[in-house]
Parts: C-alpha cells; structure tokens; sequence
C-alpha cells in the first residue's frame, strides 16, 4: 500500500473520451482523459498515413549539397 496523504487519488478504470466518445480504459490520476489523437483515429496506426514530398524536398537536399549527379548517373568528380 501506499503511504497516506502523499500519493493522488488512482483512478483503476479512468475513461479516455476522443470526440465525445469512450475509446478505452485505462488507470490514472484523473477519473476522466479528453484527448484528440489515439491510436484508432491517427494516421499512422490506422495505416492511412502518406509521406507526400510536396516540396522536393529530397531533391532540393541532393542539389544542394551536389550529390544528385553522382546518384543520378551525370558529371562524376575527378
């Protein structure tokens, strides 16, 4: 147990509500969890997440620091 009057109140079955909904169960400190995100509505958990280079960033990052000729097949260094 425990030690008395320093430890919070536990909570064993605190409910996680996600848009109003109860999404789970889980123990804490606080009787009621109001999240935004949980694993059933996040992208990558969900497998709906996209990595979209939208910006060519790739690109950009390869000619800027010269190495897009060397991967690409172009102009080698002597």
């Amino acid at each position: 147990m425990p030690k008395p009057g320093i430890h919070p109140q536990w909570y064993p079955e605190a409910k996680v509500y996600c848009n109003g909904q109860v999404v789970m169960t889980v123990g804490s400190t606080k009787p009621e969890l109001h999240v935004d995100v949980w694993s059933g509505n996040h992208p990558f958990y969900t497998g709906t997440q996209k990595i979209i280079d939208t910006e060519g960033r790739v690109e950009r990052f390869l000619r800027k620091y010269g190495m897009k000729g060397d991967q690409a097949g172009g102009k080698k260094k002597k």
